[in-house]
């Protein structure tokens, strides 16, 4: 394939210590993606390497015009050579894998048929996940629970890094820290259609796990943050108003009961009373602003959304066409 034709298909894979696992990944995804005639580009992602792989990837891609090869400066972690993957991505449908081999390209053409269906997003599930239980399967198996319920999305892995997502929203959504595994989340609240879909999960070959329990603070964290923002974006006035409420309440309390108003002039107003008054009034009107400027943007963003989705509905009929 030239590298100046389009590929229909971009497969992003961060990259970090795996030389012994690079060209099987590589005639697996060949032969998984090849008796589809569909064309695809693998964007290998080095997340700083410091053994042979960025080596092996550039070799890689001598030998195949479809490797990509991107390199970032330091480790950054998973996240953020993803999202340096989905900026390079040209192709209309962006699939996300490990680079282990645990996820198995040949779950992909299954993937790319459930987004020919109308889906946006399909999640890939490890029912049957090769990992040990303690360490990695029970906390995320209660993180799983706990960002299913916080965030409404019902998702059973998220996460599986093998998903395919259309293009479109991927590039669109800025993300950071740990939040690679709450796009599904994050999109289905701008109206994406979510699917998941069991896929096959293998025994790690080569190497160690690079990402342990050791990430479960900033998991729960971005956790929480992701939920606070998709619920918030909803109604952004109402989460003010609450927020107002308090000072309020208290400021009108201490108008009530520190100041008798049958006595009280403008000449003889009590000093501290109505001072407490105007530091508790502050921050509810500034609240209740900041609500109001907050509807303001949301309604833009809703306008800008409608055309997005519209844009994914002409695509969708002209794929099925």
């Amino acid at each position: 394939m030239a590298m100046n034709v389009r590929p229909e298909i971009s497969i992003v894979v961060p990259v970090f210590n795996e030389d012994e696992s690079l060209e099987l990944l590589l005639a697996e995804v060949r032969d998984a993606l090849e008796p589809t005639a569909r064309s695809f580009e693998l964007i290998l992602v080095d997340d700083c390497s410091t053994d042979g792989s960025l080596a092996l990837m550039r070799a890689l891609r001598e030998r195949d015009a479809r490797v990509r090869v991107l390199h970032l400066s330091r480790n950054f972690g998973q996240t953020a050579a993803l999202s340096a993957g989905f900026d390079a991505a040209r192709g209309r449908i962006v699939v996300t894998m490990d680079g282990d081999l645990q996820n198995d390209p040949a779950d992909i053409p299954r993937m790319l048929s459930r987004i020919d269906e109308g889906f946006d997003i399909v999640v890939g599930w490890r029912k049957d996940r090769q990992d040990g239980f303690i360490l990695r399967r029970l906390p995320s198996l209660v993180a799983n629970r706990m960002i299913a319920w916080l965030t409404d999305t019902p998702i059973h892995d998220t996460g599986c890094t093998l998903k395919a997502f259309r293009a479109a929203l991927v590039r669109r959504l800025p993300i950071y820290a740990e939040q690679h595994r709450f796009l599904p989340a994050m999109s289905r609240g701008s109206g994406a259609r979510v699917t998941e879909m069991v896929v096959h999960h293998r025994a790690r070959r080569f190497g160690v796990s690079k990402y342990g329990i050791g990430r479960a603070q900033r998991v729960l964290l971005d956790m929480f943050a992701i939920t606070l923002i998709a619920r918030f974006a909803r109604r952004p006035l109402h989460y003010f108003f609450i927020l107002s409420m308090p000072f309020g309440v208290l400021a009108l309390a201490l108008l009530a009961i520190e100041v008798d108003w049958h006595v009280v002039t403008i000449e003889n107003l009590p000093q501290w009373p109505f001072m407490a008054f105007v530091l508790c009034l502050l921050p509810a009107a500034h609240f209740l602003m900041l609500g109001l400027l907050s509807e303001l943007i949301v309604n833009a963003g809703r306008v800008h959304k409608d055309s997005l989705l519209q844009s994914h509905d002409t695509e969708r009929g002209e794929h099925s066409a």
